[in-house]
């Protein structure tokens, strides 16, 4: 089990990364219009209703980036909560 100091730290450089990814990303997935029609459409949900949006070809590569950004972003909240919470049951 990590000390208190530890899993500060951790939060702490969580924090950082995150904060760090903040600004320029897009929620979503890029995915193909199908076989028969070429180009690229960002793909996210809005209250449970799937939305599209064509992207541009100069502009693919950035916006798989910035989706890419959104997918790490999760994971280290997803990191940061557990690190939360383990400092919750330390203060018990």
């Amino acid at each position: 089990m990590a000390t208190e100091r530890q899993l500060k730290n951790r939060q702490a450089k969580l924090k950082m990364q995150i904060q760090d990814l903040l600004g320029d990303f897009l929620v979503g997935s890029v995915s193909t219009k199908g076989p028969k029609r070429p180009g690229f459409n960002l793909t996210y949900k809005v209250e449970q209703v799937t939305k599209s949006r064509h992207i541009r070809k100069n502009h693919e590569k950035r916006v798989a980036g910035m989706t890419k950004k959104h997918k790490r972003i999760k994971q280290l909240l997803q990191l940061l909560t557990d690190v939360n919470w383990e400092l919750l049951k330390l203060e018990d």
